[in-house]
């Protein structure tokens, strides 16, 4: 790789060459808008025989440690506020959305000695409250309450877990949306904070160990201070921590010092006789399993699955039997058995593969509770624990119900229902009778009846039937309104039926919502994501412009009145669609986006992604990502559509510097005047733990944004 670099502008013939718009030949933007005047470096590599230009590298620094990046952020900031501050519709969005969020927001409960913990939001509290109850219909007692954490409420609750009899309670601390987490330990008798405080802990599985003298954890080593926020993430170690001591004395369980880019959790198992320990090496669900003796710390770790081929996810144990599901010679997935004494090639099946896709399962009594996705409807099925159908879960409508953990030896587990039109409500179900009862029914500020909720399929440009959900008011004509199109197709994630404020804020409105599951994504299995990852990513843009077309060419929207939205993976999507058909669509929200496909694995959590992306390093693979990647493919002399970036100053998951990037290089190539503006956002990462008020704020100018270009009359 060559590299030439000079903080010198470039010049015309070398702009046009690398595919970014040379400055010169910008045409006026429109007088309302004043674009900050964004550095250009003259920096080019020349890859695999291709010279890169890559003029906006350094705003690939840390705001925090870059002053010129920040004074950036506050010029692009100035520009967007200023903006947005015109648009009538916001004002809209604001009030509703408001109202909106003002309902309780119950999390599962997880049971543990006989108490019930679970979380609650009672509408506009920036974070929610975590509770439990010593009886199911006892009265709830607050145990922690993040809103004091901080005065502007972005420090978060994340992942907590009770010790097995319920007198401890692990759980984790998110500053600012961060990756990062600082884990702490309470005495749930007392209300007390321990003085155990575990720190570096990052996409750490949290498990007690059955007799509650400690826990396992898994944590990176520290970074220097000024890297925290962008160093690549290697070296995972599984620790144990025993209560009252200080971290520095943190037994190291397990580690692969010869292959530092393994992710590795750990599980204690429901006997709490074994570890289990799961590594990965990206995103894709291919693991190794290793089995680590808890009763006798002299027997040697096992490793039990090896090659990371498939997916096997631990379900549960009776004695030396343990239950997976796995993909391994079943693509939509089977549930097997192993005897841990002889080797796991030996793994039968009691539940085979289905046309449905097998997305968890959990053995809840004497009962197998198997999820399943059925053209991305959830269904749930029971078996006895040799595999015999037994039933189903009978399930309000067309929505997503996640939950049923819990233990085989209590029949009792929890689990919630939502869809597009409704939060739904957390359900009580008895494995050994299959009653099911409301544990926690949220009253809203709409009617879910007065709300449409259909599912259609169309077409891609290569013949594959896609599905696409339609939501709207039963009073609105599906006859060319504003409508907004959603997407993510990647990592092997459904896109399911869910119920957000934001979403419902538009539809209330009269826009029309779809939300399309696009290839990349898990709704059919492995083959449903092989065929949307790699050298077959174009096929979900491809899916992404077929469902516009489709929705365009059923007269339900037209494109001037169809925007797009997407985040994370889906940011570039929505990237990715807007430079390879800037025609069809008049607004587009990127958020939190991958817009750099050339140097993405080069910061934070980025390595992970190779599974679905590839190398840069590698030839085939960079000729692939050049072709698509949106930072690198917007071309000037094109009309596109009004764009609104989002991203945030601590986002560690996908570094802002992605969106700075992408943005300059959009405004550099602007030729008509529509507004290509961005959104960044301070004490914010990539989206958990972002504080209600914050949301708010955030859809408010979002749907205002869309709403104005869209031609949506608010009300």
């Amino acid at each position: 790789m060559r590299l030439a670099l000079s903080l010198l502008l470039l010049s015309t013939t070398a702009c046009a060459t690398q595919g970014f718009p040379p400055v010169e030949t910008a045409a006026p933007r429109a007088a309302a808008i004043q674009y900050p005047n964004t550095k250009r470096q003259e920096l080019t590599e020349t890859q695999f025989g291709v010279a890169v230009a890559d003029p906006y590298r350094w705003l690939e620094d840390d705001v925090r440690v870059n002053p010129e990046v920040r004074e950036w952020v506050t010029a692009q900031n100035a520009v967007t506020n200023a903006y947005l501050a015109t648009l009538p519709e916001r004002g809209a969005f604001k009030a509703r959305l408001t109202e909106l969020y003002n309902f309780e927001r119950y999390g599962i409960p997880e049971k543990a000695g006989g108490r019930y913990f679970y979380s609650l939001n009672n509408g506009l509290q920036n974070q929610a409250i975590l509770y439990v109850r010593d009886s199911i219909n006892g009265p709830a007692r607050m145990l922690i309450d993040p809103n004091t954490f901080s005065q502007d409420g972005a420090t978060a609750l994340a992942e907590w877990d009770p010790s097995s009899d319920g007198k401890k309670l692990l759980y984790s601390i998110q500053e600012g949306g961060t990756d990062w987490r600082v884990v702490r330990v309470l005495d749930v008798d007392t209300g007390r904070v321990l003085d155990d405080e575990i720190k570096w802990v990052k996409f750490s599985a949290l498990d007690w160990a059955k007799d509650g003298s400690g826990f396992y954890y898994s944590r990176f080593p520290e970074p220097q201070t000024a890297q925290q926020f962008q160093s690549l993430n290697e070296n995972h170690a599984i620790y144990f921590h025993r209560i009252g001591t200080p971290q520095s004395q943190d037994r190291l369980i397990f580690a692969q010092i010869d292959r530092p880019r393994l992710s590795n959790n750990a599980q204690v198992s429901e006997d709490g006789k074994w570890l289990v320990v799961t590594s990965s090496e990206g995103t894709d669900e291919r693991y190794d399993i290793t089995l680590i003796s808890l009763q006798d710390p002299q027997v040697a770790p096992r490793r039990f699955i090896t090659g990371m081929e498939h997916d096997w996810q631990y379900i549960g144990n009776k004695g030396d039997t343990f239950y997976w599901a796995t993909n391994s010679q079943a693509p939509r997935l089977r549930i097997v058995t192993t005897d841990i004494r002889k080797p796991a090639t030996e793994a039968r099946e009691i539940v085979a593969e289905d046309a449905a896709t097998l997305s968890g399962a959990s053995i809840i009594g004497n009962q197998l509770i198997a999820s399943y996705l059925a053209d991305a409807k959830t269904e749930v099925r029971t078996f006895t624990l040799d595999g015999r159908r037994t039933g189903t879960v009978k399930l309000p409508g067309i929505g997503t119900a996640g939950g049923f953990s819990g233990d085989s030896s209590d029949n009792e587990t929890f689990y919630s229902f939502a869809s597009f039109n409704s939060p739904g409500a957390i359900y009580r179900y008895d494995s050994a009778t299959g009653d099911t009862s409301v544990f926690a029914q949220p009253k809203l500020a709409i009617s879910p009846d007065d709300y449409e909720v259909s599912q259609h399929f169309y077409r891609s440009k290569d013949g594959t039937r896609v599905p696409l959900f339609l939501v709207h008011r039963k009073d609105v004509r599906l006859k060319n309104q504003p409508t907004l199109l959603y997407g993510y197709g990647g990592f092997n994630a459904n896109e399911l039926p869910r119920y957000q404020p934001k979403w419902m804020a538009w539809v209330d409105q009269g826009g029309v919502l779809a939300v399309a599951n696009l290839r990349g994504g898990g709704e059919y299995g492995k083959a449903w994501h092989d065929a949307g990852r790699l050298a077959n990513k174009q096929n979900v843009f491809d899916d992404f412009i077929a469902a516009g077309e489709y929705l365009i060419g059923e007269g339900i929207t037209s494109k001037q009145r169809l925007a797009i939205e997407g985040r994370s993976n889906g940011g570039l999507l929505v990237g990715a669609a807007l430079n390879q058909r800037p025609d069809l669509f008049a607004a587009a929200l990127p958020t939190v986006g991958v817009m750099d496909m050339l140097r993405f694995d080069r910061f934070t959590a980025g390595r992970y992604w190779v599974d679905d992306y590839g190398y840069p390093s590698r030839e085939g693979d960079f000729k692939t990502l050049y072709a698509y990647s949106p930072y690198h493919n917007i071309r000037s002399k094109v009309d596109y559509p009004a764009v609104l970036v989002t991203t945030a100053d601590t986002d560690d998951r996908v570094v802002p510097g992605h969106s700075f990037k992408y943005i300059s290089a959009l405004q550099a190539a602007d030729t008509d005047g529509k507004p290509h503006l961005i959104r960044i956002e301070t004490r914010a990462g990539h989206g958990s733990g972002k504080p209600t008020d914050k949301q708010i704020e955030e859809y408010s100018d979002m749907y205002g944004f869309i709403a104005h270009h869209t031609g949506l009359k608010t009300r």
